[in-house]
């Protein structure tokens, strides 16, 4: 049973936002302090990156935990009410973002994915940015 009531719980997920959402803003500050410079949301892309460096013909997509299905996370646990098309809907996104990505990889685009609950140690992310934008192979955690 939902805790909240219908109305309410619309009102919380209205608020929901595409892009310049917290984590995006958190990694943006964090390159740009960096000094990368970057382009946002290009539409010509697939999945249209949160961030895109040119220079580095790469993209990085910044996934809350919960929307993207984070297996390796407790925030991307689906919710108890309304499971089936919350498991649809999460699957979804999920199969998406697999696609965006080997679009883009395919396209000779580098592709990062930084999820939500990366973003509570900021000596970690910049470490995994550093590595990533360096052209080292080894994957980030």
């Amino acid at each position: 049973m939902d805790r909240i009531s219908p109305e309410t719980r619309s009102k919380l997920m209205a608020r929901v936002r595409r892009k310049d959402t917290r984590p995006e803003l958190i990694v943006r500050r964090l390159l740009h302090r960096m000094g990368y410079r970057f382009r946002l949301h290009r539409k010509d892309l697939p999945g249209k990156p949160d961030i895109v460096l040119p220079r580095h013909r790469a993209v990085v997509f910044c996934h809350g935990c919960f929307w993207h299905a984070h297996t390796a996370c407790a925030r991307g646990v689906p919710p108890a009410t309304n499971t089936d098309w919350w498991l649809k809907k999460l699957e979804r996104n999920v199969s998406r973002d697999r696609r965006n990505r080997n679009d883009l990889e395919a396209s000779g685009w580098k592709v990062l994915v930084v999820w939500q609950c990366q973003l509570q140690d900021e000596a970690a992310l910049r470490s995994i940015l550093e590595r990533f934008l360096s052209g080292d192979k080894t994957e980030p955690a």
